[in-house]
């Protein structure tokens, strides 16, 4: 296979599946509930602090991206689980890797259009106060990373089970351990020959970094290898199924 034709293949199957999600209304309750919720928790406090910053709402971000991710990724695998198309999925002309990123890609791309659909909240500052656009645009792509290792974990916890209810659990746990890792509360409990490594493992601690709109190549390598360590792992879960 070419590597045309390889990107193609993955093309085809992205398609499909983020054509999955707005084909059911799932994805449309999933992006009101993330624009209501951001927004409301964002606003209630927005005009005690007099400040023209979306520094509050990217504070929150982290969290509801917490119970969202795993609720998209939740049913990415355990749902082919269930009613078996994993197996006529197996038997395509397709390698693991393709459709791991088709689903992997797919999730990103739906959560990259719920965030877009938050621009509404800079264009409405802007005429408030004077923004600095430099940290928001950090934040943006912070976001994007943030989002992509979070969706990463879930879709590797889905694939460890056939319960959708399970995986979202699963998920919700790890990515709650992933980010709580480099908190504060947690260094200090920590002994202090590895409080730095928790420092470092922390999803929270290279978004937080990224937000301040600070471009380090430390943080995106961090979040390309995070990425890329679930996809791996993702796709040795189903190449061991496909053995059986």
């Amino acid at each position: 296979m070419t590597k045309k034709d390889y990107l193609k293949v993955i093309w085809t199957l992205f398609k499909k599946e983020l054509m999955s999600y707005f084909n059911s209304p799932i994805a449309y309750i999933f992006i009101a509930v993330f624009l209501v919720a951001g927004n409301w928790l964002f606003f209630q406090n927005f005009f005690i602090y007099q400040q023209a910053t979306m520094r509050e709402y990217f504070a929150l971000l982290p969290w509801i991206f917490l119970f969202l991710s795993p609720a998209v990724t939740m049913r990415l695998w355990a749902e082919e689980k269930k009613s078996g198309t994993i197996e006529f999925l197996l038997t395509l002309p397709i390698t693991t890797w393709q459709a791991v990123l088709a689903k992997f890609l797919g999730a990103l791309v739906f959560m990259m259009i719920a965030l877009a659909l938050t621009f509404s909240l800079p264009v409405t500052i802007s005429f408030l106060g004077r923004m600095d656009f430099g940290p928001m645009v950090g934040s943006y792509l912070g976001s994007i990373f943030l989002a992509g290792a979070y969706l990463s974990l879930g879709l590797f916890m889905s694939s460890l089970t056939r319960n959708q209810i399970i995986a979202f659990v699963l998920g919700l746990v790890a990515c709650f351990g992933a980010l709580v890792i480099g908190s504060g509360f947690v260094l200090m409990a920590a002994p202090a020959a590895i409080a730095p490594l928790f420092a470092f493992l922390g999803l929270g601690t290279h978004f937080d970094s990224i937000a301040r709109g600070v471009i380090d190549s430390q943080d995106i390598v961090y979040y390309l290898a995070f990425i890329f360590l679930f996809l791996w792992l993702n796709v040795q879960v189903i190449q061991k199924r496909a053995w059986r």
